[in-house]
């Protein structure tokens, strides 16, 4: 039995509850599959997690953690633009090396009050650049929004990672194939071209290279701030 030969702690719970996560998805990960996983009861994991809720919670902020130690500091960025591309790449990549990894990001409840400080230095830099706390705070919540809700659609479209059980922090995955239901080809039949050109031809767009895509986006989002900065800044 596991409780038998390491200590059980928070730090191996989230390690084995990632592995849940990677094998079966955000619905297999139950409290009571977590303990058989670990060779121990139930009210073992009760004592480091009162609910489901309060580990995701721990996940989500793992999650933001290994985000800010793959990103450059804010006070080591070049420019506020190169700072923010690189942000919300990097959180994209830490998503997507989780099975449902957006799905546990959405919504996070911080359990660690330091990580604040990546907060702080984050809308420093945006205020210093000339922006309001206001309108900092709009442009972070803005980029989260949509880089999650970006590898939410991501992750949905695929199917699920090869090699499951591997942690993709600690082996880098190929890319999930996508769902035959939206493959071009399977899109082109169900849609009327000849009715709905622009539909049928948004195919390409919307399911192509996710990476520029992706990019596609991200660089509107930073050009409105770019036009807020110029707007306000001749005012």
């Amino acid at each position: 039995m596991l409780d038998f030969f390491m200590p059980l702690d928070r730090e191996l719970i989230v390690h084995h509850a990632f592995c849940q996560l990677n094998e079966g998805g955000l619905e297999s990960l139950t409290l009571r599959r977590l303990a058989h996983r670990l060779g121990v009861q139930a009210p073992a994991l009760y004592w480091h997690f009162k609910s489901k809720q309060a580990l995701l919670d721990e996940m989500a902020t793992q999650l933001l953690r290994e985000t800010i130690q793959g990103r450059p500091r804010p006070e080591d960025a070049t420019s506020w633009r190169d700072w923010t591309f690189a942000l919300a790449q990097e959180l994209r990549r830490v998503l997507l090396r989780y099975r449902d990894g957006a799905r546990i990001f959405g919504g996070t409840y911080l359990t660690d009050a330091s990580l604040y400080a990546s907060m702080d230095a984050s809308l420093r830099l945006l205020v210093n650049a000339g922006f309001s706390l206001q309108s900092a705070v709009v442009a972070m919540a803005t980029l989260s929004g949509y880089t999650v809700g970006f590898v939410i659609e991501e992750q949905s479209v695929h199917l699920p990672p090869e090699e499951p059980t591997q942690l993709a922090r600690e082996k880098p995955r190929k890319r999930p194939s996508l769902d035959p239901r939206y493959t071009l080809a399977a899109r082109g039949e169900r849609i009327d071209k000849e009715a709905y050109p622009l539909a049928y031809a948004a195919g390409a767009k919307l399911f192509g290279d996710p990476d520029s895509g992706f990019l596609a986006g991200l660089e509107l989002i930073v050009n409105g701030m770019s036009a807020w900065l110029q707007q306000n800044a001749a005012v």
